[in-house]
């Protein structure tokens, strides 16, 4: 492995944690009362009315959550030229490597918090077909559970949108306890975690992972509303 090789998770948590279905029920029976942030808000205003446009001809919605550079939001938007594809990222840097390209005209980009992005989508009664998380920030270290989607607050709101959600990780663990926590929820929501050559890489991450030699990971969630 050369020296500008990705790292593998090391010194992480094993296995499952301890405190996991405790944190999920938690959050289902006590619905997060935090504030949205404003500017999210204000991102969700601008594209609604295109939204539910779309939506009103019953094409396909949708979310690419945690997008980066929107590299993955481009490659399902090509292989989904009816869906509108929403590229979601809290990182205005992020998103204006993407910004600077045409890009295609089924492809929305929002930087907004993607937990506060989902509590409203859900509140607009939105139902995605498809719903992507593509290696998002492991925090490996057992202390920062309830940094992990499925340990946060939003995760029951994430959940609640429905259609096919696929998560993607180079971390075993990670996929393992996010496929535990929905099926707290949602009863056999998700059969398993999965080893997958990705082809094509949707993100430069899991084209640098591969390359390496790292296994890579997903599950995939049937969320019926």
């Amino acid at each position: 492995m050369s020296d500008n090789s990705p790292r593998e998770i090391t010194d992480a948590q094993i296995g499952l944690h301890k405190n996991l279905e405790k944190t999920v029920k938690k959050h289902l029976e006590n619905p997060s009362k935090k504030p949205l942030s404003q500017h999210t808000q204000r991102a969700f205003d601008v594209i609604r009315r295109q939204v539910e446009s779309h939506l009103d001809q019953n094409k396909p919605l949708i979310f690419d959550s945690c997008c980066g550079t929107a590299m993955s939001t481009q490659i399902i938007a090509g292989g989904n030229p009816d869906a509108l594809v929403i590229g979601i990222d809290r990182s205005e840097v992020r998103l204006t490597k993407s910004t600077n390209a045409e890009l295609p005209s089924n492809i929305v980009l929002v930087q907004a918090e993607c937990s506060d992005f989902w509590a409203l989508a859900k509140e607009a009664g939105w139902t995605l077909q498809k719903h992507f998380i593509l290696y998002p920030n492991p925090y490996p270290k057992s202390k920062h559970l309830k940094r992990r989607w499925h340990g946060h607050p939003a995760f029951p709101v994430l959940l609640s949108l429905g259609g096919e959600l696929e998560v993607r990780s180079n971390w075993d663990v990670y996929i393992d306890e996010f496929c535990s926590a929905a099926n707290y929820m949602v009863d056999n929501s998700c059969k398993g975690a999965e080893i997958f050559q990705a082809d094509p890489p949707l993100t430069l991450f899991e084209k640098k992972y591969q390359e390496s030699g790292q296994e890579l990971y997903r599950c995939k969630i049937l969320l019926k509303i």
